[in-house]
């Protein structure tokens, strides 16, 4: 009787469980962080626009409703905490206010440094964590300047209980320290739209692996760093796109890794 031959068995692929063959998403920002930037930054950009308003006589003028408008503006001046307080309650917020307030020697070196955004080999330069140093000082800057408008808009506010050289000295540090916040403010803006990849993790909460190994190589390498051991099922490296990152990735130096590591995303 003729044999029949046995057709020769394949193996199935194997998918590399640290990097999957479609994109990696990391996340950078949980939702409860997202929404204390977009409300602070909100109010932040209605304070501005009332104090245009306010303070130039053409603006004033061409719009009227002069009460109106300054009611608004103090109003949303006294409210620009009440998100940053508020977000207190989240762990993650937490975490990252901990990682602003840190200045490591790549910082210092990042900021020296003209070719900072050079990448080698995909890679950045510099070890930044997940925060480059001009976030950090812009970070520093908005939380003073939102104290010094706070403590200056309520002597102007109710000036009763204030001697005059108090009043004169609080309107003259409001009045300019907006005009540097304008600067500040529109310089931010320009470097989030020049930004892709930034914008895209303010708004959605996520970034690409690659963007993250250009922008902040230490970043990434902790949440290499955070990754199990062992492969994974077919089916789960499938999900690699949706389920890529199994905590937040902590700064290079291991601030905050540990904790992150176990949190899955989502978690404020």
């Amino acid at each position: 009787m003729p044999q029949h031959e046995t057709p020769p068995q394949h193996d199935a692929p194997v998918h590399d469980p640290v990097v999957p063959s479609g994109p990696v998403w990391l996340e950078r920002f949980t939702r409860a962080e997202r929404s204390i930037h977009h409300v602070t930054a909100l109010l932040m950009l209605i304070c501005l626009v009332t104090a245009a308003l306010l303070y130039l006589p053409m603006l004033a003028t061409l719009v009227g409703y002069r009460e109106t408008v300054k009611t608004v503006h103090v109003w949303c001046g006294f409210a620009l905490p009440v998100p940053i307080v508020l977000g207190l309650v989240s762990r993650a917020f937490r975490a990252d206010l901990r990682r602003l307030n840190r200045f490591a020697p790549h910082d210092w070196a990042w900021l020296k440094n003209g070719n900072r955004r050079v990448v080698d080999r995909g890679r950045g330069i510099f070890p930044v964590g997940k925060f480059n140093a001009g976030q950090k000082l812009n970070a520093a800057f908005t939380a003073g300047a939102i104290l010094i408008m706070l403590g200056t808009g309520e002597i102007m506010t109710f000036p009763g209980p204030w001697p005059d050289r108090w009043r004169t000295g609080a309107t003259f540090v409001h009045d300019w320290l907006f005009l540097v916040v304008v600067v500040v403010t529109a310089g931010h803006l320009w470097q989030a739209f020049r930004d892709r990849g930034a914008l895209q993790g303010m708004l959605t909460g996520r970034v690409d692996l690659d963007w993250a190994e250009r922008h902040h190589a230490g970043w990434a390498d902790a949440w290499r760093r955070s990754r199990p051991a062992g492969r994974r099922s077919s089916g789960e490296t499938r999900n690699a796109e949706v389920r890529a990152v199994d905590g937040l990735p902590g700064e290079d130096s291991g601030e905050g890794g540990s904790e992150f590591a176990k949190r899955r995303p989502g978690m404020s």
